[in-house]
């Protein structure tokens, strides 16, 4: 089987000084315990019991593969994503793991679908012992989880696990993020320099969510000190086509995220739509999000006179994002008869 991933333990944030060629930080998780937050909107649909079974899975306690009875849910994202939780039969009883299995599968939801995408299954142990990602996994232990969740970075860690497990394969060893890491001066971690390979995507995918989706919610010395460290890296991750859904649109209205930065035309509109910005030149992508949140749309942004055809979306309100070089976003209301 593939190597098991760990997850460090490192309980200190080490920043350098911006003239410092070292790295900004020991550990990403640890950078800011709102990036995710509790109140973010989660994409879950179901948590079914469907039985018990033997189930194969890792258990840090032993640092072993184990054969588990394991009580079994089968869990249904509203993007279509599935996966199935595995309980130890060690919790006692069927609402006991129940419990666990609706309390993970509901925060693994607030993970964007390109995190969850190849996540197959959640192991889910007593103990306290570091998480892990790979396998299609995540590797949960319901002590050390208490400890992330006293210092507000469950979310975060979580977001660490899955880019192992739907991002590594594709990424780690590919052409573009093996040259981006050679144009970039440093690693974002001293985590991610100690495992280029195995550790740099999940260090440095947290801090790209956090610059490129969330930048409101990280303080600017952070924001500066991850644009400054990984460029390259984080215009790796901008050119992916990432689905970023539930992450950044929140529950908040269409109407209070618009800031009308630039003009659509026609709107409302049927079928194609033009974009006026003074900011053009800089933009390198368009979204559109669904008044639920969900991104519907995403392109690279050619020039104010392309047209964007919205034939295939129903009719209703949404919102059109744009994305200049520096990951700087540009809100406005688009209404689809």
């Amino acid at each position: 089987m593939k190597i098991f991933y760990l997850a460090i333990l490192i309980l200190v944030k080490i920043i350098l000084p911006h003239n410092c060629i070292g790295q900004p930080y020991s550990g990403t998780i640890f950078i800011d315990p709102d990036i995710i937050t509790s109140s973010d909107p989660t994409t879950i649909q179901s948590t079914t019991y469907t039985g018990q079974g033997m189930r194969t899975v890792f258990d840090r306690r032993t640092a072993s593969w184990v054969n588990i009875n394991a009580y079994l849910f089968d869990i249904i994202w509203n993007d279509g994503l599935t996966s199935e939780a595995q309980v130890n039969p060690e919790f006692g009883s069927v609402g006991a793991a129940t419990i666990e299995a609706e309390k993970y599968a509901s925060i693994i939801g607030q993970l964007p679908t390109c995190l969850r995408e190849d996540v197959d299954a959640l192991w889910i142990h007593l103990g306290t012992e570091p998480f892990g990602g790979g396998n299609n996994s995540i590797l949960i232990h319901t002590g050390q989880s208490a400890l992330y969740e006293g210092q507000g970075i469950l979310e975060e860690t979580l977001v660490h696990e899955a880019s192992h497990s739907s991002l590594d394969f594709a990424h780690a060893s590919s052409l573009g993020w093996v040259a981006a890491q050679n144009l970039d001066s440093t690693f974002i971690s001293t985590y991610a320099l100690d495992n280029p390979t195995r550790e740099d995507i999940a260090e440095s995918f947290l801090t790209w969510l956090a610059v490129r989706q969330c930048n409101s919610r990280i303080s600017e010395l952070d924001s500066n000190l991850i644009s400054q460290a990984i460029p390259n890296r984080i215009i790796y991750f901008d050119n992916q086509n990432f689905n970023m859904y539930p992450v950044c649109i929140t529950s908040v209205s269409i109407d209070e995220i618009a800031n009308n930065d630039f003009t659509i035309y026609p709107n409302p509109s049927f079928e194609n739509i033009t974009i006026n910005s003074n900011h053009s030149k800089e933009i390198q992508f368009v979204e559109i999000y669904s008044s639920d949140g969900k991104l519907v749309l995403k392109n690279a942004f050619k020039n104010i006179n392309s047209a964007i055809n919205i034939n295939n979306l129903t009719s209703g309100i949404y919102l059109i994002v744009l994305i200049n070089k520096e990951g700087l976003r540009f809100t406005n209301r688009l209404i689809k008869n």
